[in-house]
């Protein structure tokens, strides 16, 4: 078992910044893809970026590309997301999710563990 807890949403104004934090514990993270996953209300989950197992490989939703940007450290069992140039339409909960697989994948239904979510808001 993996658990993952998020940190670091918020309020944040457009053109803004904002740094998101998912610190897994249970298993060591560095045998699992790790993804970025936003949903709005009333609207189907989206993927956002993922990570391979020893970062070498990332992989962005095109309305984020050039903005996001996803990262881990093994050594702390901690993945992040640096979000830029934030616009209003990012606004979402935001999830951490896990794959114990080998290949990369945009899709949610092949990860195996999530967070609880963080919100982000971004305002005019």
């Amino acid at each position: 078992q993996v658990q993952l807890v998020e940190s670091g949403g918020g309020l944040v104004q457009a053109g803004g910044s904002l740094g998101l934090s998912c610190a897994a514990s249970g298993r060591s993270i560095s045998n699992y893809i790790m993804g970025w996953f936003r949903q709005e209300p009333g609207k189907e989950r989206e993927f956002v970026a993922a990570v391979s197992r020893r970062g070498a490989v990332t992989y962005y939703a095109d309305s984020v590309k050039g903005r996001f940007t996803i990262s881990r450290v093994n050594a702390e069992n901690t993945v992040s997301l640096q979000m830029n140039s934030l616009k209003l339409e990012d606004t979402a909960v935001y999830y951490c999710a896990a794959a114990g697989r080998l290949e990369m994948t945009r899709n949610g239904d092949e990860y195996n563990y999530w967070g609880q979510g963080t919100q982000v808001t971004v305002s005019s």
